[in-house]
Formats: structure tokens, sequence, C-alpha cells
């Protein structure tokens, strides 16, 4: 069965929908014939998802993750029968200066989304949930496999860890159809948090200025574009549909790299004269090196990122090109 028709007529709950993965994960559902519902506490204009217009074509759920009845009219209301959960407080920083904070919208909002799911099956055929290579912690052996231990130490890495094991739990304590994602770094167009090396890199070159790093430039990340990560999230639901739930994947762009390495990429796309970096070395609680196995995508689900590092800096480089123009300043 093609990718369109297995999602044609479905009704998909992305949470997340306003951010940079969800706003191309709607994107793609809707071309592919699905009704999505989402939903959102605050709904800014200068969002992809408000941007193209695809905004309109969603049911929108006001409330945040961390309130229940929200999350439970979303999926009750609408009769869901399927869960992408990709919401989250997604930044290191915040989440080192208000932990509880990122724990209310991760850990809680995580069991909210699952609980409704498990109130309302059978009639949810696949719930998606997004954890992150940050769950792993630091660990002497790189890449990171599935069969790598969960050992995150710090306010954000922990919140993906408890994610990743709450969502687990819910498949092996209540046969829920759960999936588990573990992505790379993501990029692209539509990330709006420029303390991020990518949009912060673009508009900082855009306007003439010096790309601020935190680290000393020296930390190694595994980068997967938005476009690549979406098709990730729809193949692990695909899966679900197949019989295939219960598995924690791991999704690489194969395009290990520095921060000053994806600086020197992002200056190439964009053309011009290259600016110095203002290093600052101030990060804290971040993990030096990590990078990910995507050798389970292949074989499981026949999964492999479509695009390379330079084709999708070229690609996040035009979006942003365009944003910056609309939105210079904000």
């Amino acid at each position: 069965m093609t990718a369109g028709r297995i999602w044609a007529g479905r009704r998909v709950f992305v949470t997340g929908a306003t951010g940079v993965v969800g706003s191309w994960v709607a994107k793609a559902l809707l071309e592919r014939g699905a009704m999505v519902v989402t939903l959102a506490l605050d709904v800014d204009p200068r969002t992809e998802l408000v941007r193209s217009g695809d905004i309109n074509k969603l049911a929108v759920v006001y409330g945040g993750l961390e309130d229940y009845n929200a999350v439970e009219r979303a999926v009750g209301v609408y009769e869901v029968d399927t869960v992408i959960h990709l919401a989250a407080q997604s930044l290191v920083g915040p989440a080192l200066r208000s932990p509880v904070t990122t724990f209310e919208a991760n850990i809680r909002g995580t069991w909210n989304v699952l609980e409704a799911c498990r109130v309302h099956a059978p009639a949810i055929g696949a719930v998606v949930v997004a954890s992150s290579d940050k769950a792993y912690g630091e660990s002497p052996v790189l890449p990171y496999t599935e069969e790598t231990p969960l050992r995150a130490e710090h306010p954000y890495d922990v919140s993906k860890a408890c994610t990743d094991l709450i969502a687990q739990s819910y498949h092996r304590t209540y046969a829920l159809p759960v999936q588990v994602a573990r992505c790379g770094n993501i990029y692209g167009g539509g990330d709006l948090n420029f303390s991020r090396i990518v949009p912060g890199t673009i508009r900082s070159l855009y306007r003439a200025e010096r790309p601020i790093v935190r680290s000393d430039g020296t930390f190694v990340r595994d980068y997967l574009y938005v476009k690549d990560a979406a098709s990730a999230y729809l193949r692990m639901a695909e899966a679900a549909f197949e019989g295939q739930a219960g598995h924690a994947v791991n999704f690489s762009g194969d395009a290990r790299r520095t921060v000053l390495e994806v600086i020197g990429a992002v200056a190439g796309a964009m053309g011009g004269p290259r600016l110095e970096p203002d290093i600052r070395n101030t990060a804290r609680a971040e993990i030096h090196d990590q990078w990910l196995s995507s050798e389970k995508a292949a074989s499981l689900l026949g999964w492999a990122p479509a695009y390379t590092f330079d084709q999708g800096v070229t690609e996040t480089v035009e979006w942003y090109r365009g944003w910056l123009q609309e939105w210079d300043r904000a």
C-alpha cells in the first residue's frame, strides 16, 4: 500500500505541530490525506505552521500538555486513531535554569498523552513518542545503539529518558501500540529557537554578525534534516499499523559534525564573507560527543535519510532567507 493510501482518512493527533518538527509532520500528513488535530497553548504567526497556511487545515485544541482534560478531549472528541507525540520543552539551557517546568511538560505531558490513548484504546492504532539521543546520557562507546543503556544525568536529558521509559511501559503493560523514536539533533526551516546553532548562525550571518558559539566549538553531534525526521515519525507509525509496535529506534542523518564544522557548512551555503565565530565556552550540563547508529531503522523499517547534510543545510538557508526578510529583528 502506498504512503498516501495508508494515511488517507486517518485522524492523527500531533502534539507540537507549531514546532519545527511538528509543522513538517503535519504538512506531510495533510499531503497524504490525513485529518490532523493538534494541541496549542500559544500560536505564533512566525511559525511554519502559520506561515504556510497549514494551520487553517488543522483542528486546534487550545491547552497545554500538563492539562490532562485538554489532551483527552483532543483524542476523544476528534476520534483520533493515531498519535504522534512531539511536543516538549526542548532546550537544554531553560531545562537547566528551570528543571521543574521541563519535567512538567516533558514527563507529565507524556503520561497525559499516553493515558488518554489508554482510555480510548482500542481505537488507537499507533502512538509514536519522541525521545532523543540525549536520553542515553554520556557513553564511552559510540555510536549509540538501541542497546545502549539510558543513563541521562542532566535535567533535559533525564526528562527525555523518562519520556522514553514511560512510553515503553505503556506498551508492555497495557499493550498500547507505542513506538519510541530517538533522533539526533534535528535542524531545518521553522526552528525559531535561535540559541540553536543552525538557525542562530544563519541569522547572525544574514545580519553580518559573528555567529555565537556557547561551547568551545568542538562538541560533536549527529544532525538530521527535519524532512527526514518527519519521514521517520511517519514510518514508525506505519510499522505499528503493520503490527510492528513496541520498538525504540534511532534515527540519524549520518552527518556527524563539530559545532565549528556546522558553522562552516552554513557559511558556505549562504555565501558572502565568513565571519569568525564568537566562541564563549559557557555551555554547561551538555555531553561533549554524541552520535547514533541507524542500522535498526534501516533493517526494521527500511528507512534511510533522503537528504545529505549539505542538501539539508542548503534548503534550510533558503527557508530562513525568506523568513528573515519578513521578520528580521523579531
